[in-house]
């Protein structure tokens, strides 16, 4: 079964945000300074965004462990 992922940039704000489900949840820190995970009241994962974007190296990945 497919699934749909919605993908939203803000050049403005600098900001990328990933999307898997748009059930209700909230942000929370990741281990990761420019990384947060949107979760459920459970913790599952329902997205995440990154800041700063335009600051990514070219050719050096951002690397972050979503929980």
């Amino acid at each position: 079964m497919a699934q749909k992922v919605k993908v939203w940039f803000d050049p403005e704000g600098d900001f990328l945000e990933v999307l898997f489900s748009e059930k209700p949840g909230f942000m929370r820190e990741t281990k990761h300074d420019a990384v947060m995970e949107r979760v459920d009241d459970r913790g599952n994962i329902l997205g995440f965004s990154i800041m700063r974007v335009s600051q990514l190296q070219k050719g050096n990945p951002l690397i972050a462990e979503l929980a």
